[in-house]
C-alpha cells in the first residue's frame, strides 16, 4: 500500500512537471507572435524555462538538409514530442515499480 502511494505521486508530479513544460512552450510561441521585448521579465522565465529544451533542437532541426531554409520554427512541436514520449516512458517505469 505504501509503495503504491509513492507511485501515485511519483506519477502525479512528473505530471505536473509534464504539464508546466507543455504549458510554457506553448504560452512562448503565443508570446513570440507579440510585440513584447526582450526585458519583459515573463518572456525572460519562459525562454530560461524552455530554452534547454528547444534550444539543442532547434540546432538539430538547422543541421538538417530541410531545416535552413524554413521560415517556421518547428522547435516548440518537436519539443512537445519529445517530451511527451519522456513522460510516457518515465510514467511507464515508475508504474511497472510501484503497482
Amino acid at each position: 500500500m505504501v509503495n503504491a502511494n509513492i507511485g501515485f505521486v511519483l506519477i502525479k508530479a512528473l505530471y505536473y512537471f509534464y504539464t508546466l513544460l507543455e504549458y510554457a512552450i506553448l504560452a512562448r510561441c503565443i508570446l513570440s507572435w507579440l510585440p513584447i521585448g526582450q526585458n519583459n521579465i515573463f518572456a525572460r522565465i519562459l525562454v530560461a524555462i524552455t530554452e534547454p529544451i528547444m534550444g539543442p533542437i532547434r540546432k538539430l532541426i538547422y543541421k538538417s538538409p530541410l531545416g535552413r531554409g524554413m521560415m517556421v520554427d518547428f522547435s516548440p512541436v518537436l519539443a512537445l514530442l519529445v517530451i511527451m514520449f519522456i513522460y510516457r516512458i518515465l510514467a511507464s517505469i515508475i508504474y511497472g515499480v510501484f503497482f
